[in-house]
């Protein structure tokens, strides 16, 4: 099988990795964080979320992270969204690409936000009709492809499905993320191999959490089929609240030092994303998940 000679890094880590923070983070922290991932090369930046503060608190100051943005040339700055209200203020904020969120689980999907799979999808098409007549481009994401915290296994054939509707309503990308980190590579060929035959494999993306350990098995295992898109987290940074012991994203750098090892184009320079991770980390005061960035630490020391 080919790899793909240049893969498309989507980190993550200001919006996904710090979304569920306990500590609010200051928006100057995050605007400071979205600059040196821009500046360490990640083509796109995701930024912040237009969501309920009740429900989000640590994205409230989505207005104020978006005012802040130095915008850098051929870098994107997506924003989620979870309805047409949310698209509005995203929009007001200068927002140029957004991101919609289902679910391949009806459990996880009722759980998440109290819903059905078909009312979440329902709720997205006045934001797609928007989007289309303000030319602001729509990522999907689908959360559960691997498996469910509450209904345990999820079929192949429920993702293909919801990735066909958001094909449908029109989102450019599909996002396919392995919630709770369960998924292993052989699972994450047949599913992926599902999906393509609903939706082109040009379309689609990765995201992984590592709660087993299979976040970059999985990643290789996706790469080898020609997902040449992958979301990541600086540090690993995030988690998912409703996914109880899941653990965070798979970590940029580590993602990163996989693929120049393999000698795979990203256009993403590892040691500045090292330091953008020490410097998120050291505002959390945490160590970092992602190992390279512990190597590269211990290195320095040495």
């Amino acid at each position: 099988m080919m790899l793909p000679q240049k893969v498309r890094i989507v980190e993550v880590g200001p919006r996904d990795g710090l979304q569920n923070e306990a500590a609010l983070v200051p928006a100057a922290v995050k605007i400071e964080l979205i600059h040196r991932l821009a500046d360490a090369g990640l083509p796109v930046v995701e930024a912040t979320a237009f969501v309920s503060p009740k429900w989000v608190p640590q994205m409230a100051d989505n207005t104020a992270v978006m005012a802040g943005i130095r915008r850098k040339p051929g870098v994107a700055y997506p924003v989620l969204v979870p309805n047409l209200k949310g698209f509005e203020a995203a929009l007001a904020a200068g927002a140029e690409e957004v991101a919609v969120f289902a679910a391949a689980s009806e459990a996880f999907s009722q759980k998440n936000i109290n819903c059905s799979i078909a009312d979440s999808l329902a709720r997205f098409e006045p934001v797609m009709q928007a989007a289309k007549q303000h030319g602001v481009r729509v990522r999907g994401y689908i959360s559960c492809v691997a498996g469910c915290p509450y209904q345990g296994a999820v079929e192949p054939a429920a993702v293909a499905e919801v990735a066909a509707e958001l094909a449908r309503m029109g989102c450019y990308e599909i996002s396919l993320g392995d919630t709770i980190g369960v998924g292993t590579p052989k699972q994450i060929q047949t599913m992926l191999s599902t999906v393509a035959l609903a939706v082109p494999m040009e379309k689609l993306a990765v995201h992984f959490h590592d709660t087993w350990g299979q976040a970059l098995a999985n990643i290789y295992a996706a790469l080898e089929l020609g997902v040449a898109t992958i979301d990541s987290s600086v540090a690993g940074l995030g988690g998912c609240p409703y996914a109880k012991g899941a653990s965070g994203n798979v970590a940029t750098e580590d993602v990163v030092y996989m693929l120049d090892g393999l000698g795979i184009d990203t256009g993403v320079d590892l040691e500045m994303v090292f330091a953008a991770g020490q410097y998120i980390c050291g505002e959390l005061k945490r160590e970092p998940a992602s190992k390279v960035a512990r190597a590269l630490a211990a290195k320095a020391c040495a």
